[in-house]
């Protein structure tokens, strides 16, 4: 139990540690790549403004009278200086002339892009070979409509390599995956430490009260049978009062009460510690049940009650309904559950146990053996759908304003038949309706001989 909690604890830990580091790399991520996307368009916006301030325009060389008053760009004289400086920092310059003719590019091809004039920045991507994507990449381009007046001398666009970007972008993905895995690793080790601190108190506490109860119950169990065996003696004597005779068997009932009572909470405490010594054997759950039922047969019979036992046998199968487990256990959960129908069940009620292999997987797979079922059905009082999940807590009772023949119950047989039932690796499960009855479903797994797996 505790080693669940403070696994629990170390992986919420984690978890919430893992969504933050999330949240922040998330956010670190969009916060440099538009940081780096930013920094390349203010280059190639810098770059535009320098390159407009070098153009040199003058008069058409051979203008008509149409266009005697036009301008033009000489581009050799622009562009003669401007080559050497952007080839350092990476950057190509095209010129296109007013109809989006390409006149100038320190491209070795063009790029067959259509002119989008966007100060803004976009970026392109160069399709060269549909088959070999090593050939293709892409670009990051500021296009500006150079005019003066209402003349448009050209358009002027500035790429720069996109790789400038995705490569640190790439390098900063993989820090951060690192960095993460990394951190997480710590924070898992972290978090497993300080939960096992957080729960050492609670475990001291808990063994403490594990081992209070377990040497009050056993302290308890002397003088609770010497009470009950002088009150006996005492009903023994022929010349005793009426009225001492009926005050003494009150006192043995509530004194043999109190004894189970004592006896169920060492058993739980037991269980709670690990201490309880099995007897792992062979069960057969046929012949169990068959000594559970003749036991209760006689308390049936007194209050009117049809208690049977119907077992579904697999034809030409051996050891069908045999079990590994501790007889002495598995004997009191059944009459746990077989005494509690008979309790809650009114006089002229049924009771019927039944014992059957369970219904095979969905693959109806010969390889896999069957679980054996354990059904208790009665058609008792019934169990109110809010109280079901709480059934199984201890000391818990249903509805105290509908006890039927319940003085003597404790609240902790259901308790007790679960911690056996798993501690045979099985499954138990209630199924109940008010005034219609309940069923407890138990499932155990089978143990098969080694004859019987040839």
């Amino acid at each position: 139990m505790f080693q669940a909690t403070r696994r629990r604890l170390a992986i919420w830990y984690t978890a919430v540690t893992a969504v933050l580091l999330l949240v922040f790399a998330t956010g670190f991520y969009f916060y440099v790549r538009h940081t780096l996307i930013d920094r390349i368009d203010d280059t190639l916006n810098h770059v535009v403004e320098v390159i407009e301030r070098t153009l040199v325009i003058e008069p058409l060389t051979f203008p008509t009278t149409k266009d005697k008053n036009k301008l033009q760009v000489n581009i050799q004289a622009s562009f003669r200086d401007s080559t050497d400086a952007v080839e350092d920092d990476h950057i190509d310059l095209e010129w296109f002339s007013p109809t989006g003719e390409l006149l100038w590019s320190t491209l070795s091809e063009p790029l067959n892009i259509p002119i989008h004039a966007n100060r803004t920045g976009e970026t392109v991507w160069i399709i060269n070979n549909k088959l070999q994507s090593a050939q293709n990449y892409s670009l990051r381009q500021v296009t500006q409509r150079v005019q003066i007046g209402r003349q448009v001398l050209g358009y002027l666009r500035v790429s720069h390599p996109w790789f400038e970007v995705t490569k640190p972008i790439r390098q900063l993905i993989l820090d951060l995956i690192l960095g993460a895995g990394l951190t997480l690793i710590c924070v898992a080790a972290i978090g497993w430490l300080l939960s096992g601190l957080a729960m050492a108190p609670v475990r001291e506490s808990y063994g403490r009260l594990k081992q209070f109860t377990a040497d009050a119950s056993h302290e308890l169990r002397n003088p609770i049978a010497t009470i009950q065996t002088n009150v006996q003696v005492a009903l023994a004597e022929p010349d005793i009062e009426p009225q001492q005779h009926q005050q003494l068997q009150v006192i043995e009932r509530l004194t043999r009460r109190l004894g189970r009572l004592v006896d169920d909470l060492l058993f739980l405490a037991r269980q709670d510690s690990g201490i309880v010594q099995q007897q792992w054997i062979e069960v057969p759950l046929d012949a169990l049940l068959m000594e559970v039922i003749e036991e209760q047969q006689a308390i049936a019979t007194t209050q009117n009650l049809s208690l049977s036992l119907e077992i579904v046998d697999q034809p030409n199968a051996e050891n069908n309904f045999t079990v590994l487990g501790d007889w002495d256990q598995l004997a009191r959960l059944f009459t746990n559950l077989v005494s509690n129908a008979v309790q809650y069940t009114p006089s002229g009620g049924e009771i019927e146990v039944e014992l059957q292999l369970a219904a095979k997987n969905k693959r109806n797979s010969p390889m896999l053996n069957p679980a054996l079922q354990i059904k208790v059905t009665d058609t008792g009082i019934g169990i109110s759908a809010e109280a079901l999940p709480h059934l199984f807590d201890r000391f818990y009772r249903a509805d105290p304003a509908r006890t039927h023949r319940s003085a003597a119950g404790s609240g902790l047989g259901l308790a007790i038949a679960k911690a056996i039932v798993e501690n045979h690796r099985g499954q138990i499960r209630i199924d109940s309706q008010v005034d219609r009855g309940t069923t407890v479903t138990v499932t155990l797994p089978p143990h098969k001989s080694e004859a019987s797996r040839l």
